[in-house]
């Protein structure tokens, strides 16, 4: 989403409670992938299957609303081509192929707090890039979220968390800078859905190429996959991730940001993580420690102190406005 997400119509009136409800949507569509994506992974199906399947699926949905909105501005299009392939391979593609490689080892929850990880990441490459040290807020906020992640992590008990498992977290996380930087750039003269619905179908056919090449395993699994406790078609998670939690969530994002602007929206969209472990508990009867539970609310915790820092400044210019976007799944 980021530059499409933070792309405001001139004039729009905002209706605070519809935006809320809106964004709300959006963080439970979002919040879905992990708990019902695993369902195919628990059935043999390979992360690289699922992912192609699942952006595959909702780039076609997309397709014809991102052209209607590109009617008569197909020069945005050229001028931002480069910017739309990076955001695809790494924002789309990369992300979610990393994000569910890492819920194969790991819990939905700890995997998308491991992602979450990205703003405080940002927060690090503005200092050592732009020389744009943190101020005092954002650095509690740092603090915490680093404080939460030893505790996601388990690390002071000795826990046994898959070490591969946080390593794919943890490029999930990467991704999503990658994701921020680069949408950062497109320009606003791009329609919110062209970018969306390229991302999409960028992320479909890179992704389709390396497994026609052999580069990206993809296993078909089993045709009848577990979920929620009864056995259902393999189709069935695949359709959840793909229009509801990629074209419906990503619409719904847009819509949300257009009623509430991009910072209130990026608060709400911190409700994604209490979300996926939510459905995580309900479909795959998986939730973490409590140890894990109360490290991520100070890893939510330490990412609103940030965002409530840049709340305070006045609208942020450049770089900046990377922290002020709201943060989506894969």
């Amino acid at each position: 989403m980021g530059n499409l997400m933070s792309e405001q119509v001139s004039g729009a009136v905002r209706h605070p409670l519809t935006g809320v409800a809106t964004a709300l949507a959006s963080a439970a569509a979002f919040a879905t992938s992990g708990a019902f994506g695993k369902s195919l992974l628990v059935g043999g199906w390979s992360p690289g299957a699922v992912v192609t399947m699942r952006i595959a699926l909702a780039a076609g949905v997309l397709l014809g609303p991102a052209l209607w909105s590109l009617r008569g501005r197909w020069g945005a299009l050229r001028r931002n081509g480069w910017l739309v392939v990076g955001y695809g391979l790494t924002g789309v593609a990369g992300c979610q192929l990393a994000y569910f490689n890492a819920v194969t080892h790991l819990s939905v929850g700890v995997a998308l707090l491991l992602e979450y990880l990205a703003p405080v990441l940002i927060v690090g490459w503005l200092w050592a890039r732009h020389r744009q040290r943190p101020r005092r807020l954002t650095t509690i906020g740092v603090a915490l979220a680093v404080a939460g992640l030893l505790l996601v992590l388990d690390v002071l008990d000795g826990g046994s968390v898959s070490a591969v498992g946080v390593m794919w977290g943890l490029g999930a996380a990467v991704c999503l800078v990658l994701y921020f930087l680069l949408a950062d750039h497109v320009g606003d003269d791009l329609p919110p859905l062209a970018l969306a619905g390229g991302g999409l179908l960028v992320g479909a056919l890179s992704l389709g190429l390396a497994g026609w090449v052999g580069v990206l395993r993809m296993t078909r699994g089993a045709q009848q996959v577990p979920l929620g406790g009864v056995v259902v078609p393999w189709w069935v998670p695949v359709l959840v991730i793909a229009l509801v939690a990629a074209a419906f969530a990503y619409v719904a994002g847009i819509a949300a940001v257009r009623l509430l602007g991009a910072k209130v929206a990026s608060f709400v969209a911190l409700t994604e993580v209490l979300f996926a472990v939510l459905f995580a508990w309900l479909v795959l009867a998986e939730l973490p420690t409590l140890v894990q539970l109360f490290g991520g609310v100070l890893i939510v915790a330490g990412l609103v102190a940030v965002r409530a820092d840049e709340a305070r400044q006045p609208e942020p210019q450049g770089s900046e406005q990377i922290l002020a976007r709201p943060v989506p799944t894969p």
